[in-house]
């Protein structure tokens, strides 16, 4: 069974790549470090704050809630 980190990790990638956003530029549009992006996406993941995750949707142009409504239904 995924973790909510994993089910986020996965999430946010492909939202980044369905873009054609690499994580630098992400990580520059959000204003957020681009290691810290690495580890939010990789296969360890650390748990997002609220806050950077309200920085990740901006730099993904989309409103918190829709991040947060395409997380919540990603599948397990």
């Amino acid at each position: 069974m995924d973790t909510v980190d994993l089910r986020f990790a996965r999430t946010l990638k492909s939202l980044r790549r369905a873009r054609g956003l690499t994580q630098e530029s992400l990580a520059q549009r959000a204003g957020v470090d681009y290691k810290y992006l690495q580890k939010l996406e990789g296969n360890n993941p650390s748990s997002p704050t609220l806050a950077t995750m309200e920085k990740l949707a901006r730099g993904l142009d989309m409103p918190l809630l829709e991040l947060v409504r395409h997380f919540v239904e990603e599948p397990c």
